[in-house]
């Protein structure tokens, strides 16, 4: 049996049977049949054992290695690892689908995409658009190395560029549209200049969902609405802040008492963390279930919380730290509740020259959170 299109076959089946093509641009389903993941991947990916990421060439393994090309829609494939940590990947399927899907894109279109990575996306956008109407701008020279051959191999005519993608790159005429493939906290304006009015920017933001914004007629803004979920790796440079085990540490646990939450919604429900993630960027949620539920949270510097949740008995919170992570939690699950509960779909962003905001149900009249660090309201 052929392996690589076993793969292949068993990853289009899961699509199919989840319904994660997208009906209203059926080009995408063309162009990422025509122009499979493999053909972009390098012959050494990574996946993680628990403890660090491991290499899998193609090789010593091909099976695993076209298992890891392929794997489930919402899974990504590593591609390269820096100093321990994942730096680029071939996305998520069902994401990489989605976001073409909120693009719009249209042939003729002139389209600049940031974060070439080995240059999947950008050859789908490619066929799409036809010919020359893609550019592509990459960090690190040689993925764009890479990318270019991917591109040359598939007959992809797009103009890779080496340069830091939040200054976009600059044309003599704006773009029709926008895609980012890396998630950013703040949408750079650049972007928003570099695009015509009634153009379109998608970008992942806060590395749990993606946005797609139009550009004012006057050119001085864009809003727009939360599209759909997704983990993205965040811009280069972006500082991560502190692990895990690094912000606990080894000290005693300062604050022990009860919990009147349903912990298990911190594992199920994305709404809600969309949610949290709006009112509180910095806090970083991690959640298991396995005979009870527990969730472990911190804000990257020196404040932690463990919330545990047992199959029978009553939730406990630890804390730790100059801040009360599990009242912050609890205040901002309120707001959310006091709100109606709005879905991820619920709230949009607007970007000005200025400032840029998360807003839900209207982004003139609904309630608006700043997302500078400040986390100032917007009057």
């Amino acid at each position: 049996m052929d392996e690589l299109a076993e793969a292949q076959r068993r990853l289009a089946r899961k699509m199919d049977a989840q319904g994660l093509w997208p009906a209203d641009s059926p080009w995408v389903r063309d162009a990422v049949e025509s122009l499979p993941r493999h053909r972009f991947a390098p012959d050494r990916v990574w996946v993680w054992d628990g403890s660090e990421y491991v290499a899998v060439d193609r090789g010593a393994d091909p099976g695993r290695w076209a298992e890891l090309v392929y794997p489930d829609p919402d899974d990504s494939t590593i591609t390269q690892i820096t100093d321990g940590l994942a730096t680029s990947s071939l996305s998520c399927q069902s994401i990489v689908v989605d976001m073409l899907d909120s693009l719009t894109a249209q042939p003729g279109h002139r389209i600049l995409e940031l974060g070439t990575g080995l240059g999947w996306n950008a050859a789908l956008l490619s066929a799409r658009t036809g010919p020359g109407q893609v550019t592509s701008v990459e960090a690190d020279a040689d993925l764009a190395a890479a990318a270019r051959e991917h591109l040359k191999a598939v007959g992809a005519h797009v103009a890779v560029e080496v340069g830091d993608g939040a200054q976009g790159f600059a044309a003599h005429r704006r773009y029709d549209r926008l895609i980012a493939t890396y998630a950013v906290d703040e949408v750079p304006w650049p972007w928003v200049a570099q695009v015509r009015p009634g153009g379109r920017i998608v970008t992942p933001w806060g590395r749990l969902g993606h946005v797609a914004l139009t550009v004012a007629p006057d050119g001085q803004s864009a809003s727009g609405w939360m599209q759909g979920l997704g983990m993205f790796m965040p811009s280069r440079g972006t500082d991560p802040g502190k692990p895990w085990d690094q912000v606990r540490g080894n000290g005693p646990v300062e604050t022990e008492g009860p919990l009147n939450r349903d912990v298990l919604a911190l594992h199920a429900n994305w709404n809600l963390l969309f949610a949290l993630r709006v009112v509180l960027p910095e806090v970083r949620i991690t959640t298991e279930a396995n005979h009870g539920v527990t969730a472990w949270l911190h804000d990257g510097r020196s404040s932690w919380a463990t919330l545990v949740a047992p199959e029978a008995g009553p939730a406990v919170a630890y804390q730790g730290g100059p801040r009360r992570l599990a009242e912050e939690i609890d205040q901002a699950w309120k707001r959310w509740q006091d709100a109606g509960a709005p879905s991820l779909y619920d709230f949009g962003m607007t970007r000005t020259a200025e400032h840029q905001y998360i807003w839900s149900g209207d982004k003139d009249t609904g309630l608006r959170w700043a997302t500078r660090e400040t986390r100032q309201r917007v009057p």
